[in-house]
């Protein structure tokens, strides 16, 4: 069976300076109809970025949706037209204020494929500089750093509850064998 579904009506419901919103009508893989609602995003990127003490940068901050603050690796939406590396160096400085020259690429993730489209890059930076942070206006956040020794402990304790954060910290465990 072609796992494909057709849409054959949007409805427009919302549109937002971050998110829009639409129902669809679909057409199923057998034939019958449904509806899907739908929420369309630019794209996010985030940054598992390691300090010259071998110290992992967390942003802490609240999140409405959950009603709490929740630790976090540095991340941010992307711009119009923006370039996904371009974006997660422009995050990284902004939220932390350190510069990477390079990133490596860890992984790109849908954090909920059943009704978003977000698609969320990952990346790793390490040699990093000292840069100046420029959080947006409505933005506020405690900068936060664990030892690589210390990130197991984060998972086992659920210090953690973000999707990318989680990845980048079991990437960093998986990979890196002088802390494990």
């Amino acid at each position: 069976m072609e796992l494909f579904e057709k849409t054959l009506k949007r409805t427009p419901i919302y549109q937002g300076s971050i998110i829009d919103l639409e129902v669809h009508d679909v057409a199923l893989p057998d034939g019958k109809e449904s509806k899907r609602e739908l929420i369309f995003h630019n794209g996010a990127v985030a940054v598992c970025a390691i300090t010259p003490e071998s110290e992992v940068i967390f942003v802490k901050q609240f999140r409405k949706p959950a009603e709490k603050p929740l630790l976090e690796i540095p991340a941010g939406k992307l711009e119009k037209g923006e370039e996904r590396e371009a974006a997660a160096k422009r995050e990284l400085e902004e939220e932390t204020g350190y510069i990477a020259e390079n990133l490596e690429l860890i992984a790109e993730m849908y954090g909920s494929p059943g009704y978003s489209n977000e698609k969320v890059t990952i990346y790793l930076a390490k040699d990093l500089k000292t840069g100046e942070m420029h959080l947006d206006e409505d933005e506020f956040i405690n900068l936060v750093t664990y030892s690589l020794e210390e990130l197991k402990q984060l998972l086992d304790d659920n210090e953690v509850e973000d999707a990318k954060t989680i990845i980048a910290i079991q990437h960093l465990l998986l990979n890196y064998n002088h802390f494990k």
